[in-house]
């Protein structure tokens, strides 16, 4: 899976020509704000992890930080991200690229409430330089959001 699996998805909302590929990477939140020219709170980074052997998906701000004892209320396990060389086979994208858009089926998907201050932001689109301007909540509208989490650290 790929940025051809997150443009079908896409397509079916209308979506997939505002999707943005860029010549640089924009892998990490550092190169895709720096592709976009935005702040990197305002990349929404997807984070894959596994909860009693099962994929789910957070969508959180680029500046955020997983906070585990929030994360263990939600969840009532420990955060134990998915491993690097597993994340495709688990999610359908390589890392850099892993997004809400073409996943597998199974995969449940999580919003943060860090995404919620901001009007807009860039989630990737299923490659390590692609990415899509969205509102919190034309992202809650297009995917299949379990619901909206608190697990992320406060900012001071």
């Amino acid at each position: 899976m790929s940025i051809v699996e997150a443009k079908e998805y896409l397509k079916k909302y209308n979506l997939d020509k505002n999707i943005m590929e860029f010549d640089v990477s924009s892998a990490t939140v550092k190169e895709a704000a720096i592709a976009l020219n935005c702040k990197e709170e305002q990349i929404a980074k997807t984070l894959s992890f596994l909860v009693d052997d099962k994929p789910i998906l957070i969508v959180a701000s680029g500046d955020s930080k997983i906070d585990n004892s929030k994360y263990k209320k939600v969840f009532n396990t420990k955060a134990k991200m998915i491993p690097f060389d597993l994340v495709e086979e688990y999610i359908g994208h390589q890392v850099g690229g892993v997004c809400p858009f073409g996943i597998k089926e199974g995969v449940e998907i999580y919003l943060d409430i860090s995404l919620k201050k901001l009007d807009i932001f860039y989630p990737a689109c299923g490659s390590s330089n692609s990415a899509i301007k969205l509102t919190p909540e034309d992202l809650e509208r297009i995917i299949k959001n379990k619901k909206w989490i608190d697990v992320c650290k406060d900012k001071d």
